[in-house]
């Protein structure tokens, strides 16, 4: 239904009263006005129509509720703003005065007043309350102008502390380090898994080991040592999205996939060598040089090799890759890949090529052609052994073996922001890798000529500047990695050491776990407290044994055979169901059972077993002579003398 404009205006005192009368409540009610526009100027209006008005208000806004709750919202209209009479007389009741005022300061008071209250049906006439419009728009403009200065304080300040090097080498969580022993030769990989409880390790002599923070004592001992690839060095591992599964990226041309305790789950198939067209085979066809998992899907990873091909396999049922990429070089032809990448949100496909060339896929679209391609963003020749992203997506970093590392703006991707060199490398595993908030970016260098040890450089990504460096070890630095979620710092040396480096007031968990624990030695024999009564006259069957320290009573229970849990002895001869180890063969066996009913002994010597019935033989003949008895002419052996005769002259 139409109604005519309201709009409320201030409460405020009678200025007519005597300033040193102090007014009641009952009067301050009734001189609450408010103001009605009806068109040709202001009428007063009492308090029960008032009253009446601010009903019909909240009635209108309890239906307004109830539409918009179906679905039936607005039409239009502007939500009216509900006063309460009652809060507004408490108010006017605050703001009375307890000593006699001038007309000015009531006037100042008023105009304070007016600032405070908003219309509510829509905008006050400008003659009316124009004094108070300018009021509030000097005050917006102040606090506006105040929030103005206060967001270019806090810009300056961080631009401050962004451009300040000791504020990010604070950052650097490298207080305390710890060192864990891979073996002797060098860790080409780590990985981290995402909740940051365990960490692998890869190396080139073929070794993977598994460490756990949580199970470690300050020992620092790997609780698991695989060759997961046989004899092929371990290239690159990387942990699922979810924790619970590791790419092994190892020298042979057929990845692998463990689960989290190192048990195989998948082999990835490996490619006919024979078919020219990569793209038809179904597995790589040469070695291996990088891979990764996708950033939020499961069961699908990447691969490269030197077979010219990048492979997206998903799931590890199929075993059967799912996307094959080719890299091409400047005339087309074929050029290897170095190492890969997705980025945070799986949008892009970044790779670094043998050529020296940086190419970019768009995964939402075919990969038939590049989005991004470089080419001679390193030198020509040499691998680009890490190519990274940023945690925001902005900017790439790639490292290769020409000593130099640069960094890269993707929305300007024709020149490098800056290109730090000498930067010695001779594994084409070295890496680099981003800090949690992107301001700072780290790699090793390889141990030089002449050096004593090899160097962690941190250099910032907004001014470009060395922020520190750190001395690792008297090896090549070729693994570093930056856990965001621990705050710790992983480095892979030449020399089977891994270091890992945290700070205690930034860093969590992690080493920080290992390092209170103390080693101790596990103890065989279980204390028992058994209370001991003593009866001096007992009889000896019913005395209690004395309390023996506990080495004796291990030495007495050493001979027990039943306690010290002994094997079985070695017997001669079968008993018990055993086979003794001379009776195991078949003609012991048949002359057992089939043979003689006397029992035979194996271990006699069977000249004497048979010489023993000579005598009796002789005497009573039974089986043989009595048949010969006739005919057979009386045996006579010849006698020797013991010394042989000496040889008879041929006779002529």
């Amino acid at each position: 239904m139409n109604r005519s404009k309201i709009s409320f205006g201030k409460i405020n005192l009678n200025p007519n009263k005597p300033a040193a009368a102090v007014e009641t409540p009952a009067e301050i009610e009734d001189e609450a006005t408010t103001s009605v526009n009806t068109g040709g100027g202001f009428k007063k209006m009492g308090k029960e129509q008032l009253i009446r008005q601010v009903e019909e208000v909240t009635d209108d806004m309890e239906s307004q509720h109830l539409k918009e709750v179906m679905g039936i919202s607005g039409f239009g209209r502007k939500t009216a703003k509900v006063f309460d009479i009652n809060e507004q007389i408490a108010k006017a009741r605050e703001v009375a005065p307890s000593k006699p005022r001038t007309d000015t300061d009531q006037r100042k008071a008023g105009e304070d007043d007016d600032s405070d209250d908003e219309p509510a049906f829509g905008p006050l006439p400008t003659d009316a309350v124009g004094a108070a419009a300018d009021t509030n728009k000097q005050s917006v403009t102040k606090l506006k102008k105040t929030n103005a200065d206060s967001d270019d304080d806090e810009d300056d300040d961080d631009d401050e502390n962004s451009d300040d090097g000791g504020h990010l080498e604070r950052k650097i969580p490298n207080t305390h380090e710890v060192q864990m022993q891979h073996g002797s030769r060098a860790v080409l990989a780590l990985a981290g898994d995402p909740a940051g409880a365990r960490l692998v390790s890869g190396s080139i002599d073929y070794d993977m080991c598994f460490w756990d923070f949580a199970g470690m004592d300050a020992a620092m001992r790997s609780f698991r040592t695989i060759q997961p690839c046989e004899n092929y060095p371990i290239r690159a591992l990387h942990y699922s999205v979810t924790g619970d599964m590791i790419l092994v990226v190892s020298g042979n041309s057929q990845a692998k996939i463990l689960d989290r305790d190192g048990f195989e789950k998948m082999e990835c198939v490996k490619g006919d060598q024979y078919i020219s067209d990569m793209s038809r085979t179904k597995g790589h066809t040469a070695q291996l040089t990088s891979g990764c998992w996708h950033p939020y899907t499961r069961e699908e990873f990447l691969t490269a090799a030197l077979d010219g091909t990048l492979r997206i396999w998903h799931g590890l049922k199929s075993k059967e890759q799912k996307t094959v990429i080719k890299t091409r070089a400047q005339g087309g032809l074929r050029t290897n890949a170095s190492a890969c990448i997705f980025n945070r949100d799986a949008t892009l496909i970044a790779v670094g090529c043998a050529d020296g060339s940086i190419q970019m896929w768009d995964t939402r679209k075919m990969f038939v052609n590049t989005t991004h391609c470089l080419r001679g963003a390193h030198q020509k020749g040499s691998e680009i052994s890490s190519i990274q992203f940023s945690y925001l997506g902005t900017h790439l970093a790639t490292r290769s073996n020409d000593e130099t590392m640069k960094l890269w703006d993707l929305r300007k991707f024709k020149d490098p922001l800056h290109s730090w060199t000498d930067l010695f490398s001779r594994y084409d595993t070295t890496d680099c890798c981003f800090s949690p908030d992107d301001k700072m970016l780290l790699t090793g260098e390889s141990l030089p000529k002449g050096a004593k040890e090899a160097q962690l450089h941190f250099y910032s990504t907004q001014t470009f500047e060395e922020v520190k460096r750190i001395g690792v070890t008297d090896s090549h630095v070729i693994k570093a990695l930056w856990h965001p979620k621990l705050n710790q710092i992983f480095v892979g040396c030449g020399n089977g050491v891994i270091k890992c480096y945290y700070d205690e007031l930034l860093s969590s968990r992690g080493a920080k776990l290992c390092v209170v624990k103390t080693h101790r030695k596990k103890k065989h024999t279980e204390m028992i407290g058994v209370s001991q009564i003593i009866t001096p006259h007992a009889l000896p069957m019913f005395r209690q044994e004395k309390s023996r320290s506990s080495r004796k009573k291990m030495e007495k229970e050493r001979l027990d055979p039943v306690k010290s849990r002994r094997p079985d002895l070695p017997i001669t001869s079968g008993q018990g169901g055993r086979v003794a180890s001379s009776g195991g063969t078949l003609s012991s066996y048949v002359i057992r059972n089939l043979g003689l009913s006397k029992r035979v002994d194996d271990d006699q010597d069977p000249r004497e077993a048979i010489l023993k019935y000579a005598k009796e033989a002789e005497e009573n003949p039974y089986w043989i002579a009595p048949a010969y008895k006739k005919t057979q002419p009386k045996p006579i052996f010849t006698e020797s003398s013991g010394e042989p005769d000496a040889k008879k002259a041929k006779e002529e």
